[in-house]
């Protein structure tokens, strides 16, 4: 289907000829600058054409991926291109002055290719274009192999970026459509998504976090497999959204939970602020968040808002790829954080490594074996405490707690790195912030535990209001005994401008631990008051 639209950005769109043509010119230019199998080359940038162009010309060269995120510092960048043994770099305009500060210390990271994308800040690096337009669009680079290294860089809720490694075929497997979501079964090879694709009408798919998230990779690789088009937007709104919807027809648009999903429910609510009539939707039926909490009053509301779509809520991280998925119902029962129906290859494990039995009320860690990474890219000690052997099965273990339910389902409670101990319970964050939003005056929170003399941690908010509107600990009250058990209410609150999270919505939260130790508490009340 070479003449089928395969991606939509801001300015132009491709054909699958043309990126195909365009990737093969990439993936020339970076051999002929000394690129080889497994070398690394890092892609800085936003969601752009260039930037899915850019990472199937690396793929072509066997060479590995490099995910950079584009609110890195310069000693943020500094680590990562370090770490990573980068050779080569395509970066946005945008970004050139910080690439040029951080360029002399890294003294083999040798190829700079600048994207434009309107600013007008020098750079001595080779545009993007230059770099095409002298270079074969043939495709003669040889078979690939299903242990060439996809690598996805992490930061976690804690500590610096890590690179997660992954053997081609086993991320295929798990993110890729290798294997059908629904029946587990493999798929066959490569060619049974593009026959499907081209005896289809195209899919059009929005994956709105930035592509420096995996889930927003793997949604637009899913789309070039079967033969879709991915529409790529750049910087992040509400209206922007909608408005991509109503322009492009979309099908099926991808987020990660409640950061990207509270300001698109404030601009569905309100319609199109350009004509003042609501937005044209009638193209979208599937509404897919995963790999961030993804509060229930915020899918009720869409549910309200979007009647008669599909919206799903499903578990992953870098480190296992998929884990579940839940189909969102109005008014359903919810236990803490995402109820999940897990896939085959993943269990909840107790301390000795064995599995949880349903409605043992055991709190355990989410596990997955089979297709998992081969470790963190230098780093033996974090591999060894993530990846570990239970009765001789490997598994991938990132720390997330997690409860099976009688009827086999798992209701996900956080990540345990960040859990809090009150009184010798434990109380999982996500859980709470979900309970907070709840509530109309609270548009974003993060929680976190503070040191307290009596409990050992006493449970603490950082939220985000709306409207200016700060709701004070007894306001809150009526609806977070609704949600959660009193211990786990805020005893404290710290009001802000606006919550701090990473592109993707991830939470930051040693920003929210930085806050509560900087100042006195806005609102403060001892447990039982």
């Amino acid at each position: 289907m070479p003449d089928r639209i395969v991606l939509v950005g801001e300015h132009r769109e491709s054909t699958y000829a043309q990126l195909e043509e365009r990737a093969n010119k990439l993936a020339h230019y970076l051999q002929e600058q000394g690129v080889k199998p497994g070398d690394k080359v890092g892609i800085y940038s936003r969601n752009t054409v260039e930037a899915v162009e850019a990472m199937v010309a690396i793929f072509k060269a066997r060479a590995v991926m490099i995910n950079v995120n584009y609110r890195y510092v310069e000693n943020e960048l500094l680590h990562i291109f370090e770490n990573s043994d980068m050779v080569a770099l395509l970066h946005e305009r945008r970004y050139s002055d910080k690439v040029a500060a951080v360029l002399p210390k890294v003294p083999g990271l040798k190829t700079v290719v600048v994207i434009e994308d309107g600013t007008s800040v020098e750079s001595d690096a080779v545009e993007y274009e230059a770099a095409l337009a002298d270079s074969s669009g043939e495709r003669d680079f040889g078979e690939r192999s299903p242990d060439d290294i996809y690598m996805l860089y992490t930061g976690g809720t804690t500590g610096l970026p890590k690179g997660v490694m992954w053997r081609h075929e086993d991320v295929w497997r798990v993110l890729g459509a290798g294997i059908n979501f629904v029946t587990g079964e493999y798929v066959k090879d490569e060619w049974e998504l593009a026959k499907l694709g081209a005896a289809n009408p195209a899919m059009v798919r929005f994956p709105i976090p930035p592509m420096i998230h995996g889930g927003s990779q793997w949604a637009t690789f899913h789309s070039l497999f079967g033969g879709g088009k991915a529409v790529m937007i750049p910087e992040f709104s509400g209206h922007a959204v909608w408005q991509a919807v109503d322009k492009h027809k979309i099908n099926l648009i991808f987020i990660t939970g409640d950061a990207m999903a509270q300001p698109m429910l404030d601009a569905l609510e309100q319609g199109n602020p350009e004509t003042g009539e609501p937005y044209d939707l009638s193209s979208l039926y599937v509404l897919a968040s995963s790999a961030a909490l993804f509060s229930p009053p915020l899918k009720d509301k869409f549910l309200d808002l979007l009647p008669n779509r599909m919206i799903s809520d499903s578990i992953g991280s870098s480190e296992t790829g998929f884990g579940g998925l839940s189909l969102v119902a109005k008014g359903a029962t919810h236990t803490g954080g995402p109820r999940v129906k897990i896939d085959a290859a993943t269990q909840v494990l107790d301390e000795s490594g064995n599995p949880v039995e349903p409605g043992s009320g055991v709190i355990g860690v989410l596990a997955r074996s089979g297709h998992i990474p081969l470790g963190y890219y230098k780093d033996e000690a974090k591999s060894a405490a993530t990846f570990k052997e239970y009765n001789g099965i490997r598994y991938a273990i990132p720390g997330d707690f997690a409860r099976v339910e009688e009827d086999g389902t798992v209701t996900m409670l956080g990540r345990g790195s960040v859990s809090i101990n009150s009184g010798g319970e434990k109380i999982f964050p996500e859980e709470v912030e979900g309970a907070l939003k709840a509530h109309p005056d609270v548009f974003d929170a993060l929680v976190v535990g503070v040191e307290d003399a009596r409990w050992g941690q006493r449970v603490c908010a950082v939220v985000q209001c709306r409207d200016g509107i700060r709701p004070t600990l007894a306001d809150l009250k009526p609806v977070l005994s609704q949600e959660i058990a009193s211990y786990k209410q805020p005893r404290s609150l710290w009001f802000v401008d606006e919550i701090k999270r990473s592109p993707a919505g991830k939470p930051d939260y040693r920003w929210a631990q930085e806050q509560a130790a900087s100042r006195p508490a806005d609102e403060h009340a001892e447990a039982g008051s």
